[in-house]
């Protein structure tokens, strides 16, 4: 059994994703980090950063002890490795999946979430910083459906965790002020994920969890008013 911590945020999703799809039992432990719930002593144990997801593993592969991971891509590498599934087992293919997944990581989430923040929830609108992440999120979905042309169904070939990575953080591409028409082969791909029998379970299983429509004010604080002093609590 796998304990999911866990909420409804594309870096979550990512981990239901690869769970219905490899249909390993898990449990979602919710977290929920509009009222501050990630900074519980019992969770910093295991997502020293405060953030969700994070896994505890109660069946790791090498048969020790209860192993804990946060980080979403940790999770996903690791699930991956542990599954021996969607991620290639040859050297070439294991590391364009590990591109592409570091790529969301180090990019396509970080730019997003900027754009997410600036034009959903900054008190104010500062024109400067809405363009800039607007820009930045449109020239890295043309970087992914330039990695998507020639007929290339997934990211990195066959179905895997770069997809799975990626996904949920164009869901809410309307938002980020992005239209999919634009990017003729991402949307075929967007398509295609969402289709999936596993990206259809995975989201139902947010919506038990979490059914509220935006974020109070009280939310807005807990989330945006971090500083060195959140951590020192």
């Amino acid at each position: 059994m796998i304990d999911l911590y866990y909420w409804t945020t594309p870096n979550g999703h990512k981990i239901t994703m690869f769970l219905e799809e490899a249909g390993l039992p898990y449990r979602i432990i919710p977290i929920n980090i509009g009222r501050g719930e990630q900074f519980a002593p019992e969770f910093l144990r295991i997502a020293p950063n405060n953030r969700i997801p994070a896994i505890v593993d109660d069946a790791p592969a090498d048969g020790g002890e209860a192993l804990s991971i946060f980080e979403s891509g940790a999770i996903l590498l690791y699930l991956a490795d542990k599954t021996r599934r969607f991620i290639a087992q040859d050297l070439r293919g294991r590391n364009l999946t590990l591109q592409w997944l570091f790529w969301q990581m180090g990019g396509l989430g970080p730019m997003a979430g900027q754009n997410h923040h600036f034009s959903q929830y900054a008190p104010e609108k500062l024109p400067y910083a809405m363009d800039r992440y607007v820009k930045e999120t449109a020239r890295l979905y043309a970087v992914l459906n330039r990695q998507l042309t020639d007929g290339r169904e997934y990211i990195a070939g066959d179905y895997s965790i770069a997809d799975m990575a990626c996904y949920p953080w164009v869901v809410p591409y309307e938002k980020q002020g992005q239209k999919l028409e634009d990017f003729a082969h991402l949307a075929r791909w967007f398509a295609r994920v969402q289709q999936r029998p596993a990206t259809e379970r995975a989201y139902a299983r947010a919506s038990e969890v979490n059914n509220a429509q935006g974020m109070d004010e009280a939310a807005k604080r807990v989330l945006f008013g971090q500083d060195a002093a959140s951590v020192r609590r």
